[in-house]
């Protein structure tokens, strides 16, 4: 049975320049963080529907975008509120932020592997 979990494009550029403000990655939650090597917007959304290849031996099934929820208001070290973040989030973003994907082939993931879409 496949694993879901959620991809997040590295930075989270396009929130922070439409907040205006430094936000850790970590608010969003993502079980993998990627670097698609676009500037600005939400890459990973032109993944939905197709296969990516991470590393040598992962090929994971993305699904959907990510719905987004309060939580990403949170800042993960001083846990102070920026009810802006889902306030850009919903209103520039339909509330999502990230990708929801299935693992279809297991393996490890390292910082720095190679990413592929495969179809």
């Amino acid at each position: 049975m496949p694993t879901d979990f959620t991809l997040f494009a590295a930075d989270g550029a396009a929130v922070r320049q439409e907040v205006g403000a430094v936000l850790d990655k970590r608010r969003f939650r993502a079980n993998v963080y990627l670097d698609l090597g676009y500037p600005g917007g939400f890459p990973e959304n032109e993944l939905v529907g197709r296969k990516v290849g991470i590393g040598s031996k992962v090929v994971v099934s993305v699904l959907e975008r990510d719905p987004r929820c309060k939580m990403i208001t949170l800042d993960p070290v001083t846990a102070s509120q920026n009810p802006e973040v889902l306030r850009r989030v919903a209103q520039a973003h339909d509330g999502m932020a990230g990708v929801y994907a299935a693992v279809l082939v297991e393996g490890t993931i390292r910082a720095g592997d190679p990413i592929e879409v495969l179809d």
